[in-house]
């Protein structure tokens, strides 16, 4: 038992290691159980941050209290979790009474720093779902806050421990095509997921500052990683064609629309008894729902998104976010002096993939592989050579294998040493949403942003060598 505790404390630790604050371990008790709160009990608070970590690792935590402002929510949210703990509507009052070691964020993502900041002042560490937060003003009193405090902060990325990822950072580490200047990477979002986003709250810049800071945070967070810099500027295009106010028609949600029989786009979250009891079941306390119509006139985000992003060490990246494609995957190309190396995944055409897109989202929001490892191939071009085809095994449950692998990180075998630096800190959460703030900013103002006038943070040439 105490071995185990201490492997986590060693585990917390290193997940810190990309930080601009040196970090040593989270100060929690060794005598007893890691004590943790969570806010937020939506899916992936409950789920990912929550029934997983008792089913996973209940010989050394335990909850000791959860909070949301839905009572219906918190109370399914403590069934669904297996907890057995008090639960609470005000952060602070639950911070208080249980006098955790560890807070872990999973509200809506404008509201992460408030909790965050609560959390650090009050004197416990802070684990938060990413995006860190929502604007750089927020962004700036986290580093404040976290600067200020004793304890520390890690953001929850996942998307680095995918097997396939994890490949892609091998090749470039060994130089396989030189000096990497530019990069071309494209995310495509389905007509299931992509549309989901503006179901949800997500559809408001004033919950989740866009898709370029919810959804693009992970895609930029792995160019961070695979780059192994830091962003220096961003100018972008972004705007809202498809859906919200550019509808046929529109309606309060979908369960009661008198044109679900006519729309492509119409959903049944009554399929899902999760959802149902989760979500539906507890409308009336707050009102909010998650059918919404993805047609209302309110919505303001961006459909869209066109990124260019100069990085500190001189590589320029394309990026670009399509919520409405047919196809749920994505493409990345990296340019060197020496070659290219282009990857990419669930591009239905070239693996042949049967199993429809809604289910793939589903199953991998789930944790559950819908299949055995396959083999996935990324292309390396050597110039003046023919290419070559490097095969990766793959998995598609919980974004790639990477969920799993985080956790098990953490709470496995966190002494195994890292050489692919997987383990992301605050830094890395900064910069990850300081590249979507800024090209939110560029869309608005027309301009290109420098993400040094952002935060007090400043980009490095070298994210590892010069931390």
């Amino acid at each position: 038992m105490e071995n185990t505790r201490r492997k986590f404390l060693n585990s917390i630790s290193m997940l810190a290691a990309s930080t601009l604050f040196p970090l040593n371990s989270f100060a929690f008790n060794s005598n007893k159980k890691l004590r943790i709160c969570l806010i937020g009990t939506g899916v992936r608070g409950t789920s990912f941050w929550g029934k997983r970590l008792v089913d996973e690792y209940n010989e050394i935590l335990e909850f000791v209290g959860l909070c949301d402002i839905n009572p219906g929510r918190l109370e399914y949210g403590k069934k669904y979790i297996g907890a057995s703990c008090d639960t609470y509507d005000d952060c602070d009052q639950m911070l208080q009474d249980t006098k955790p070691d560890l807070l872990i964020v999973t509200t809506v993502d404008a509201t992460h720093h408030e909790y965050i900041i609560k959390g650090l002042k009050f004197g416990c560490d802070v684990l938060t779902e990413k995006p860190l937060t929502t604007d750089e003003t927020k962004a700036q009193a986290i580093l404040d806050a976290e600067q200020e405090s004793e304890k520390k902060l890690i953001v929850g990325f996942n998307y680095r421990w995918s097997p396939y990822s994890t490949k892609i950072k091998e090749l470039l580490m060994n130089n396989t095509i030189g000096k990497i200047t530019s990069v071309d990477f494209h995310w495509y979002l389905n007509t299931y997921h992509g549309a989901s986003y503006f179901r949800r709250w997500h559809g408001y810049k004033d919950k989740g500052g866009t898709l370029l800071v919810h959804k693009s945070t992970h895609h930029f967070d792995l160019l961070n990683w695979w780059l192994d810099s830091d962003p220096s500027e961003v100018f972008a295009y972004g705007s809202l064609e498809h859906y919200g106010k550019n509808g046929p028609f529109r309606g309060e949600n979908c369960r009661n629309c008198e044109h679900k029989n006519n729309c492509a786009f119409h959903y049944n979250i009554t399929k899902s008894k999760r959802d149902v009891d989760l979500y539906v079941s507890n409308e009336n306390y707050d009102g909010y729902m998650r059918d919404s119509c993805l047609f209302r006139e309110d919505i303001d985000i961006y459909d869209k998104m066109s990124t260019q992003i100069k990085y500190a060490n001189n590589v320029t990246v394309n990026y670009s976010l399509t919520t409405y494609s047919p196809f749920e995957g994505w493409r990345i190309a990296f340019n060197g002096t020496e070659g290219r190396i282009e990857a990419s995944l669930d591009i239905p055409y070239h693996n042949e993939i049967k199993v429809e897109q809604a289910e793939m989202h589903s199953k991998e929001m789930e944790q559950k592989a819908m299949d055995d490892v396959k083999i996935e191939n990324i292309i390396v071009h050597k110039n003046w050579n023919d290419f070559e085809t490097v095969a990766v095994p793959t998995e598609r449950n919980g974004h790639g294998g990477g969920d799993k692998r985080l956790h098990d990180k953490i709470f496995i075998s966190p002494n195994i040493d890292d050489p692919f630096e997987r383990s992301a800190g605050i830094r890395d959460g900064v910069m990850s949403v300081l590249i979507g703030i800024g090209a939110r900013n560029s869309i608005e103002s027309g301009k290109p942003v420098k993400i040094a006038d952002l935060t007090e943070l400043k980009p490095l040439a070298n994210r590892i060598k010069s931390s």
